[in-house]
């Protein structure tokens, strides 16, 4: 069972693509999706991730972590709809009013976020995070530790979650309730629950380092790796696509 930002073996267009071009599109699509407040475009764009997501399988994973940044950008959207009084006035407020524009300003954020991070959560389901990591060295010349300390921290998001997982699963068997009572109880309940994750966490964290220290990290170079990650057509066709929207969110910026 593949769990959170694991990757996902395939065989679509974008599994194939050269792990750096697939990074540099998700980036120059989250770059255009910020570059823009047209939301019709926007929705453009969220249609476009959907689509990415459908042609390789990977809508119930995508959908799932599309639920966390829903909460989050709606936590934002809020704050926008009471403190940005823009347009014509719908509810009046003691500090201002809610107008047609805050909705607009609301909503353009939500689906921004959502497009943004769609193409960057497909990233690391489509790719073998040693693959993202050992190609930008090869590729973009990103010193090696750099790189290994992204790819640790995203290996380590799933383990930690699965300990977490296990310890709540291990206090429920002893007659925990974390499903009863508001959201204080529950956090009340969860902070105890950090220690034991957090002195897991050191002991893997230690392991991993002395297992790397062992196989000569600090002996690592760009000429190390053995495997090469050329270019091909699809990759170039996929970047002058990204460049192609960042033009068009641009061009509609300036023009509107």
């Amino acid at each position: 069972m593949n769990g959170f930002l694991e990757y996902v073996p395939g065989d679509s267009l974008l599994h194939r693509l050269n792990p750096v071009a697939k990074l540099l599109f998700a980036i120059v699509f989250a770059i255009t999706c910020f570059c823009t407040g047209n939301l019709v475009f926007l929705c453009c764009m969220f249609a476009l991730g959907i689509a990415m997501a459908a042609s390789c399988g990977m809508m119930k994973q995508v959908l799932g972590l599309m639920k966390a940044v829903f909460v989050f950008s709606l936590i934002l959207a809020i704050l926008l709809v009471f403190t940005t009084p823009q347009g014509e006035m719908l509810v009046e407020l003691p500090w201002g009013y809610i107008g047609t524009g805050s909705l607009l300003a609301a909503a353009t954020t939500i689906v921004r976020l959502e497009a943004a991070a769609i193409p960057l959560f497909l990233t690391f389901y489509v790719t073998k995070i040693s693959d993202l990591s050992n190609s930008v060295v090869k590729v973009l010349h990103v010193p090696y530790k750099y790189a290994f300390t992204f790819a640790s921290t995203v290996h380590f998001i799933p383990v930690f979650m699965n300990d977490m997982k296990g310890i709540m699963e291990a206090q429920t068997a002893r007659g925990i309730e974390f499903d009863v009572g508001g959201i204080v109880n529950k956090v009340r309940l969860m902070v105890p629950l950090c220690v034991p994750l957090l002195v897991s966490s050191v002991r893997k964290t230690n392991s991993a380092a002395i297992a790397a220290e062992v196989r000569g990290f600090n002996l690592r170079t760009r000429e190390s790796g053995y495997k090469q990650y050329p270019f091909s057509g699809a990759d170039f066709v996929v970047l002058a696509l990204a460049v192609g929207l960042l033009a068009a969110a641009i061009c509609l910026t300036v023009l509107l």
